[in-house]
């Protein structure tokens, strides 16, 4: 079965950091575009970043440049999102997908996972 597997949510105090992990399950995201989206109960899912096969190239949504960082081990066959200075607002169910381009999120490939949920409060 070709998912995958979101871990790392849980419940941080405003300005604490967490670090999300994105296994692949069944195939290998090393030539992928692996995109992280959030999801509040009652809005769309948005993009929150992205990065290339190879690493290189990263972006973010606005409201999270500068606190989270994007990265990858494709040895490992997993993606990570590391989130930092987490405000109340980034508080979500985030899933991590492959896309077919980075810069617009666009062209989802496959199912969403179960995601993994990121409360922030105190």
């Amino acid at each position: 079965q070709l998912q995958f597997v979101e871990s790392g949510g849980g419940l941080v105090q405003p300005g604490g950091s967490l670090t999300l992990s994105c296994a692949a399950s069944g195939f290998t995201l090393a030539n992928s575009n692996i995109a992280w989206f959030r999801q509040i109960p009652g809005k769309e899912r948005e993009g929150v970043s992205c990065i290339t096969p190879n690493g290189i190239t990263t972006n973010y949504a606005n409201s999270v440049q500068g606190r989270f960082t994007i990265s990858r081990d494709n040895a490992q066959n997993t993606a990570y999102l590391r989130m930092g200075n987490l405000k109340p607002e980034d508080a979500a169910v985030y899933y991590c997908v492959r896309v077919l381009a980075c810069r617009d999120y666009a062209g989802r490939i496959g199912s969403w996972g179960r995601g993994t949920q990121v409360t922030v409060s105190s």
